[in-house]
């Protein structure tokens, strides 16, 4: 598709990144009343409080990588370590097992419940662990590219795994039809038109990240974020967004360059599909389609979009294992997102990156599948994460 944004790309040559500033976004508009009723600061603190509360609960590590910042030319770089959350390797936990709790405390009883989702793996996991935590049935749909690895980490929570033709957009469409068939509940990280419910439960989950980053370490002046449907960028950006208005850091999206699903949105200026197979190693990010709720946050709040080839995910994994650090494939897209920027003028002017900034990565999943980690990186993770400690 050719628009009239296709002028403000700024193509980095070097890493094969593509970078467009938000041509909707207006930094000065209040976070209002249409955006409180999707996400909202009291929102974050109720799934806050509730999710402190479950047994395992801790904040998550928050790495500052100085060498790494010294070396691309800002003042600091944080990475919050999703690779520890509840044991699931993922920061899944508290968007889709916390929706699965408001579910059960909504209805009064998990009796008679069955719930659903699509997943690329960590989604996945989340809802069944959620679901075996409240004694809920789950049947979680997976489409043929799920690592055979990932679909027996969600089996080993208890749930009914089934695997279908097609890409992650297939999978949504083969859960919402069993769903309306059989009765259950969808609970579902992206969203459509007459189902936003339970995603907005999801995305404020997800918020709670936003708040102990906030907590742990200092204040980021720009945060780089992974894509996918949208969800969990939509958590972070709200977050800062309600709290700090046009003072808010300088919100980055990543995505691969194989499912830039939200990239061609701003492209084109509303929201927009992308078609394809969306074969990427970051498994975890390849969506064909923005969740609606998560756009409409999003298209006015963020401040840019970019997308990577794999292999600069790759280059990322790889370093992160020098610094102790064993993350996934989509865990290290924000990280791999920065660095793509960091050594070209142009993008680095345009985001406003100089030696005074301080950066902010969600390393959204640890190693989650061992036998993808070790074939890119080539070291055990248990390896790496021990040379750390």
């Amino acid at each position: 598709m050719t628009t009239g944004n296709e002028a403000a790309v700024i193509a980095v040559a070097a890493s094969g990144a593509r970078l467009i500033v938000n041509p909707a976004l207006d930094r000065h508009r209040p976070y209002g009343a249409d955006e409180r009723a999707i996400l909202s600061l009291e929102g974050a603190a109720t799934a806050s409080a509730a999710i402190r509360a479950w047994d395992g609960y801790r904040p998550t590590p928050l790495h500052r990588l100085d060498t790494i910042a010294a070396e691309n030319g800002i003042g600091g770089l944080l990475y919050k370590d999703e690779g520890k959350r509840f044991g699931l390797k993922s920061f899944k936990a508290m968007g889709g097992a916390y929706a699965v709790e408001r579910l059960v405390a909504a209805r009064g009883s998990a009796e008679g419940l069955t719930v659903t989702c699509a997943t690329d793996g960590n989604h996945g996991r989340a809802v069944a662990w959620g679901a075996r935590r409240l004694g809920v049935r789950a049947v979680i749909y997976v489409h043929e590219t799920v690592s055979p690895g990932r679909v027996r980490a969600i089996e080993g929570f208890g749930a009914e795994v089934r695997r279908v033709a097609g890409h992650y957009d297939d999978a949504v469409r083969a859960s919402a039809a069993a769903a309306a068939e059989n009765g259950w509940t969808i609970v579902s990280d992206t969203s459509w038109p007459g189902y936003d419910l339970i995603p907005r439960d999801v995305m404020q989950g997800y918020a709670v990240l936003a708040q102990e980053a906030e907590t742990d370490g200092p204040a980021p002046s720009h945060i780089f974020v992974q894509g996918g449907v949208g969800g969990l960028a939509a958590g972070i950006l709200s977050f800062h967004w309600e709290k700090a208005g046009a003072a808010r850091p300088v919100i980055v999206v990543v995505e691969p360059d194989t499912a830039g699903c939200l990239f061609a949105s701003a492209l084109a200026g509303g929201w927009t599909a992308v078609g394809g197979d969306l074969d990427t190693i970051m498994a975890g990010l390849a969506c064909g389609e923005p969740s609606r709720l998560a756009w409409s946050l999003l298209d006015p709040g963020a401040d840019a979009f970019v997308t990577i080839p794999d292999a600069r995910a790759a280059e990322a994994m790889r370093l992160l294992a020098t610094q102790g650090i064993a993350a996934g494939e989509s865990g290290v897209a924000g990280l791999a997102g920065f660095l793509s920027l960091a050594g070209d003028p142009a993008a680095r002017a345009a985001l406003g990156l100089d030696a005074g900034s301080t950066v902010l990565c969600f390393g959204t999943e640890g190693a989650t599948d061992p036998e993808i980690y070790r074939a890119i990186v080539g070291r055990e993770p248990e390896a790496v994460e021990g040379a750390r400690a």
